[in-house]
């Protein structure tokens, strides 16, 4: 399984980035896929996953701000990230783990390479 992270860039505070995670395995629909961010000098740390049923789940720092969306069809990822602020500012890199019905908020079976997002204040 191959992951594609992308969508990341610069962004004034108050903004919006879409972040798309192209994944190139056949059975993506059977996948849960989560979205985990790292700022410099922190731990990596979960942000939000859809399980394969469609069950949304989000860390309580970007919940009601983040939206964590999947399209089967072309199997692709989303993650839609509004009223950023310079805590957002990270490398966020989308995974995918092969229990689809289940979220993992620590670890995951595939990787992404990660994408950029900084945000100035």
């Amino acid at each position: 399984v191959q992951l594609q992270a992308s969508g990341g860039g610069l962004v004034q505070a108050g903004g919006s980035l879409r972040l798309s995670c192209a994944a190139s395995v056949r059975t993506f629909g059977t996948y849960a896929m989560h979205w985990f961010r790292q700022a410099p000098g922190k731990e990596r740390e979960f942000v939000a996953a859809i399980t394969s049923s469609g069950s949304t789940y989000y860390a309580d720092s970007v919940k009601g701000r983040f939206t964590i969306a999947r399209d089967n069809a072309k199997n692709m990822a989303y993650l839609q990230m509004n009223s950023l602020g310079p805590e957002d500012t990270a490398v966020y890199y989308c995974a995918a783990k092969r229990m689809g019905t289940m979220i993992d908020k620590t670890s995951s079976d595939y990787w992404g390479q990660g994408t950029q997002v900084t945000v100035s204040s």
